[in-house]
């Protein structure tokens, strides 16, 4: 009878342990499985949105770089494929979480995804693989969309209050210290296509009017988003080049980059609902 009773309860704790293993890594949104979209930020729904689809769980989405130097403030997670957690710098430690799937940062309320981060098994490097893919595409949607303006200001947009819609420049943008105003509904929809690089001067300041959404903002940059000191930025940056926010500078909406992100002192925070 002590033979039969031991067998039994070797079966048992070995399908306990089996069950313990299954559930390591992706059971839970705590570990290999994706933030569900939208969830705690604001991703535009509806006709005339540019759909993101994985990369809208990201506030910060890099393949090669995202790097930081004074005291910067994160809100919503950060993903970078394929380079390593080793290409986030300035963020501190990094100390992975139990399942090995994310890791944190004193400066990031939110987590922080690696395409190294697969110890465990984590579903991780996938997820950011589909997320990179998703911004890319996002980026031939919106360059691709028809412009109904052209050319506006020759690329100085400064002191005007812009309608919603598709505003395309074979040149690139300028904001100065006058900024800009994008004034509509909660429903409306701006894309704005460069073809060069998005220069905004010190203090310039992106101002949103009538119930405007960052999330419903566009940005589709060929070359180098730059958001000069103590600049505010509105919207979702599809940047094919780097993304650089200078001293002081804010952001409220997302920061997509084929290449790399850089921050000095900021404050980035995803979009609201």
């Amino acid at each position: 009878m002590r033979k039969v009773f031991n067998s039994k309860m070797w079966f048992m704790m070995m399908a306990l342990l089996l069950v313990v293993s299954m559930t390591g890594c992706g059971g839970d949104d705590d570990g290999g499985t994706p933030p569900p979209p939208d969830s705690a930020g604001g991703v535009c729904v509806g006709a005339g949105c540019v759909d993101l689809g994985g990369a809208g769980n990201y506030v910060i989405l890099a393949k090669s770089a995202i790097s930081t130097t004074g005291t910067t403030a994160v809100t919503g997670d950060l993903g970078i494929s394929p380079a390593a957690a080793s290409l986030i710098t300035g963020f501190g430690a990094l100390p992975l979480d139990a399942t090995e799937c994310f890791s944190t940062s004193p400066l990031v309320t939110g987590k922080v995804y690696a395409a190294d981060y697969n110890t465990l098994g984590c579903t991780t490097p996938a997820l950011l693989t589909t997320a990179v893919e998703n911004m890319m595409t996002a980026y031939t949607d919106a360059e691709g969309r028809a412009a109904g303006t052209t050319e506006l200001g020759a690329g100085n947009i400064s002191g005007m209050t812009l309608a919603p819609g598709v505003y395309k420049w074979g040149t690139g943008v300028l904001i100065d210290d006058r900024g800009v105003t994008l004034s509509g509904g909660p429903t409306d929809v701006w894309i704005f296509q460069i073809a060069q690089n998005l220069t905004m001067a010190s203090t310039a300041r992106i101002n949103l009017a009538g119930g405007a959404l960052a999330k419903n903002i566009f940005w589709q940059v060929f070359g180098v988003m730059n958001v000069g000191t103590t600049g505010h930025f509105e919207g979702i940056a599809l940047v094919q080049t780097a993304i650089t926010l200078q001293t002081g500078a804010t952001a409220n909406g997302r920061l997509l980059a084929q290449t790399a992100v850089d921050l000095d002192a900021n404050a980035v925070v995803r979009p609201a609902p």
